[in-house]
């Protein structure tokens, strides 16, 4: 890409920010709006525009950001959400206090240099204006590439130490929110599973009961056990859904009686397939009459469910906080695929399904993922590459000549130059994290934030390995493939000495993702027109209204991948290429403004984990600096500065040592809960009754208080149930 296309991309994608900023100011001041652009606070009770949210001012949001504290975030979107943006400000510390050594020092070292216009008299290579400042302009072997040895020493150092500053300050974090004296159910759970085959003449309640009360005789409570809804949820489902039909058809009923005549106008609908063929039937008589249907077949096999259903896992509740998280960290049978206890998960997140699967049966589903994962990101890879190599003008034009008098347009070449490549990389990216979110419940997961994390951790070695590095070297094999052909054995010098030529794809790709991306997450343009067509012309009840604007998560899964991506780029990069560096500060600052602005307001967490994630995170961000380290030792070794590259090789080992101390010292506390943590008393004795019921599926919840037969069967289970 030459520097005036580039310049076309910075510019372009800077203006639709500025245009996305103030359409958010404009579209949010609007009342009808509110419920779009402050979801989060309408969830919680609160003034939509307290704080001066409806100022004309366009950067009122941006006021409003800086002057919250971490605690109104935490209050507002969790522990895991304040975790995220201590990522956001970690890596934003990192670049910056890189690029105030790199950018002085680098930049003037190289452009006082002329390897690239030896390079070009030679006619070796083309070269664009923006190589004259990146390490490539650096001659072989010069005493110049001390600088650059110094600047990866820099970095690395720096990267550690608020990766540490940052490990400390998430710990306690997490040790915080967890002594809080609010009621967590999660607290006082433990979850079992692989429970062995229960002694003949023993229920599975009181194979658990008598085996907890036997260990821990003071503070055990009781246990629920686990059972197979399937077929409850299936009626629970379908009888939810008649109750949603019956309020719309109720809904639109009462509005034709203000619109048309007095006693308005009945819906109907057809009881065929999908209500488009059949027999015309008044809708209200018919989803009554369906619903008076599904009530008795609901308690009748909810009553089946729980006495004939049960399975070889269970819920165990303590009394106090500290017995649930000594359980969950014990060993509690002398054979490891028995009676395996660990934390129970928050209600609201459990995989009900996977809890049933056994110890052996887990590990070879995890190792059989784990297999597709590998076949999915190394065939997936070929499609990258070919997206890299194939979205260049040259290339369009051999493939499909019908398009060369287009693409020769002077305006049309220098924006499809600019955008093409990163479009079709981003389109193409977007269809896989629900694939790799079914991979990870498949490996019988409990629970959706671990579930998350999974796909995190997944997605995140699919981007920078299919990404970053397919994307590097699918344009450097497109472009050398001649050359490897006439000479086979270069094929690692013309790799490493072409890495700098993919720097303005990736300043492009950021510079994209920056302004264009966090300009359509702030204004919410896309999430307002789906409401406001569902509202015009699906929604009719509250219900209705509510399931239209309510806004998810922040979408971990997916979002912190796609910032990792972003902070390996700068990484690799910001020795190689130091312009990318004031690049990767925009982008985390702004990320870390706009965020903070969606996490005030708009977003609504799906589920707690309290900083769970925080290892994961400081792994990657590792493994980013590593492949940083290992690039910088291929280049230094095509760059012929031999004893250079030798003082490189520490550095590597300087990483894994670190990421070993942190492993050690830290990753614990994250994976159980300290038992110092759970001790600290609570301001009031919880409700245990509160704490169990919160366990219980919706669709094995009785709506009778008084139905002692039921509640009968969810708390004891007849001694006449099957151990199935």
């Amino acid at each position: 890409m030459d520097f005036s296309s580039f310049l076309t991309s910075l510019g372009t994608s800077f203006l639709i920010f500025i245009v996305l900023m103030l359409l958010f100011t404009w579209l949010s001041r609007r009342p009808g709006n509110s419920v779009v652009y402050y979801p989060n606070r309408i969830l919680k009770g609160l003034d939509p525009w307290e704080g001066g949210s409806r100022s004309r001012n366009p950067f009122a949001w941006i006021r409003e950001a800086f002057s919250s504290s971490e605690q109104d975030v935490i209050n507002m979107s969790g522990v895991d959400t304040a975790a995220y943006f201590v990522f956001l400000s970690t890596a934003l510390a990192i670049l910056v206090l890189s690029g105030l050594i790199l950018l002085p020092v680098l930049l003037p070292v190289a452009a006082t240099d002329n390897n690239v216009k030896t390079q070009k008299t030679n006619g070796n290579q083309t070269f664009s204006e923006i190589d004259n400042l990146l390490m490539g302009n650096v001659k072989d072997d010069s005493p110049r590439l001390w600088a650059y040895l110094f600047a990866t020493y820099w970095v690395s150092l720096v990267t550690y130490f608020l990766l540490w500053k940052a490990y400390v300050h998430v710990s306690v974090l997490r040790a915080n929110a967890l002594m809080a004296p609010g009621l967590k159910p999660e607290q006082f759970a433990v979850l079992v599973r692989d429970i062995p085959h229960a002694p003949e003449g023993q229920t599975r309640k009181e194979q658990v009961d008598s085996y907890f009360k036997s260990i821990y005789p003071e503070t055990f409570y009781r246990s629920m056990v686990v059972t197979n809804n399937k077929e409850v949820n299936k009626i629970y489902e379908k009888l939810e859904g008649y109750k949603k039909k019956l309020a719309h058809a109720e809904a639109v009923y009462d509005e034709s009686k203000k619109t048309g005549k007095p006693e308005g106008l009945r819906p109907t609908t057809k009881i065929g397939l999908l209500g488009l063929v059949g027999r015309k039937v008044d809708s209200i008589e018919h989803y009554n009459e369906k619903i008076k249907e599904l009530i008795p077949k609901l308690e009748a096999e909810q009553k089946t469910t729980l006495r004939e259903k049960q399975q070889a896992c269970a819920f165990a509740f303590f009394t106090t906080r500290v017995a649930a998280a000594s359980a969950a960290q014990s060993l509690h049978a002398q054979m490891v695929d028995t009676w395996t206890v660990t934390e129970a998960p928050e209600p609201r997140q459990i995989i009900w399904s996977n809890l049933k699967m056994k110890y052996f049966q887990r590990i070879i589903q995890q190792y059989v993922v784990s297999f597709i994962v590998a076949l999915t990101i190394l065939f997936y890879m070929i499609p990258i590459g070919l997206i890299s190599a194939l979205t260049t003008l040259d290339n369009l034009k051999k493939l499909l000549p019908f398009l060369k008098p287009i693409v020769d347009i002077a305006a049309v070449k220098t924006v499809l130059e600019a955008y093409l490549p990163q479009i079709a990389l981003l389109v193409f990216l977007a269809l896989l994290p629900k694939l790799l979110l079914a991979l990870s419940k498949a490996e019988g997961i409990p629970s959706v934030g671990h579930a998350v994390r999974a796909t995190s951790g997944k997605y995140f070695y699919f981007i920078v390995l299919n990404v970053f590095i397919g994307v590097t070297l699918g344009g450097t094999l497109f472009s050398t493939f001649k050359s490897i052909e006439k000479e086979p054995n270069s094929i690692v010098k013309l790799l490493a000495s072409s890495l700098p030529g993919n720097a303005s794809f990736f300043l492009t790709f950021v510079a994209l993702k920056f302004f264009v991306g966090y300009g359509l997450e702030l204004s919410r343009v896309v999430p307002l027109i789906i409401f406001h067509i569902k509202k015009k012309y699906l929604c009719k009840t509250e219900a209705e209204l509510k399931q239209a604007w309510f806004p998810g998560d922040l979408g971990y899964a997916t979002r912190i991948p796609g910032d990792m991506l972003v902070i390996t780029i700068a990484l690799c990069y910001s020795v190689i290429a130091p312009l990318i560096i004031p690049f990767g500060v925009v982008y985390f600052g702004l990320g870390w403004l706009v965020l903070r602005n969606q996490a005030l307001k708009v977003y609504a967490p799906s589920f707690e984990s309290y900083g769970r994630m925080w290892p994961h995170i400081n792994a990657r961000v590792i493994a980013a600096l590593i492949l940083f380290q290992v690039t910088m030792f291929g280049y230094f070794g095509v760059k012929k500065f031999s004893f250079c590259t030798l003082l490189l090789i520490p550095l590597p080992i300087l990483s894994l040592l670190f990421a070993y101390v942190c492993q050690k010292k830290f990753y614990r506390s994250f994976s159980d809960t300290a038992l110092e943590v759970a001790s600290r008393e609570l301001k009031e004795t919880p409700n245990m009754e509160i704490v169990f019921r919160s366990f219980i599926p919706p669709s094995l919840s009785s709506e009778k208080a008084d139905d002692d037969h039921f509640e009968d069967a969810l708390s004891q289970v007849s001694r006449s149930g099957s151990f199935a």
